[in-house]
């Protein structure tokens, strides 16, 4: 199984080091960054499963870089770490979108503990209970695998009836191709990506006679299933 990928933003060099080592030491896969522009640059070209974002940097400030993540994906895990101690500090943080705020200095412990939290929230986040959707002119009944449009049913795989659920639990929202990999398959490796590619495509037939529907691809990040309404 990959290590987990935490994408951290500091601009001092002495902590940067010493927390991205520690958590190498613990198995992640850290891709750090001095500023917050280039976070933003690596956020937008890779896959990670949490962020950990300093607030006091240069090009682009934590704050604002928090923003413009959660604009990419809503459910990624955020951790702030600042020396800003006030108490409206740390609300606008939360507000903003971040799952915590640690205060420098912090307790590597703690920032150790925090990661596996949210991480183990973020993986086994629940899905609705939905199992039936109206989507424009089409019912979905998740259970059978059936999409019905007028007298015209269509059955699908087991795998497309997922992807399609998954979609519809998140309709408007960016999916990052290795959540949905994983979320169907458990694994990202390269071969359950090219079946997945089939299966959008499938999909888009099925549904392309629904002007209202869409599945967008964004390059180098995943899909969105747009629904218009």
């Amino acid at each position: 199984m990959s290590k987990f990928k935490i994408l951290y933003a500091e601009d001092d060099e002495t902590l940067a080091f010493l927390t991205k080592d520690n958590l190498e030491l613990n198995d992640y896969a850290v891709t750090h960054c001095h500023n917050g522009e280039h976070c933003l640059e690596a956020f937008r070209s890779g896959s990670f499963d949490i962020c950990i974002l300093d607030i006091m940097m240069p090009k682009i400030d934590g704050f604002e870089l928090a923003v413009e993540i959660r604009k990419i994906d809503h459910h990624i895990p955020i951790i702030f770490l600042s020396a800003k101690t006030l108490k409206e500090d740390r609300i606008k943080g939360l507000r903003l979108g971040a799952d915590d705020y640690l205060v420098k200095p912090f307790s590597i412990e703690e920032l150790l503990l925090k990661i596996e939290v949210f991480l183990k929230r973020s993986q086994k986040k629940s899905i609705p209970e939905k199992e039936r959707y109206t989507v424009g002119g089409f019912e979905f009944d998740a259970d059978n695998y059936s999409l019905v449009k007028a007298d015209k049913k269509t059955v699908l795989t087991q795998r497309e009836a997922e992807l399609l659920k998954l979609f519809l639990d998140n309709k408007n929202t960016v999916l990052k191709r290795e959540q949905i990999l994983t979320s169907l398959w458990g694994n990202d490796d390269y071969f359950m990506g090219r079946s997945l590619d089939v299966f959008i495509s499938r999909l888009r037939k099925i549904l392309s006679e629904e002007k209202e529907i869409g599945i967008e691809n964004l390059h180098g990040i995943g899909f969105k299933f747009t629904v218009k309404e």
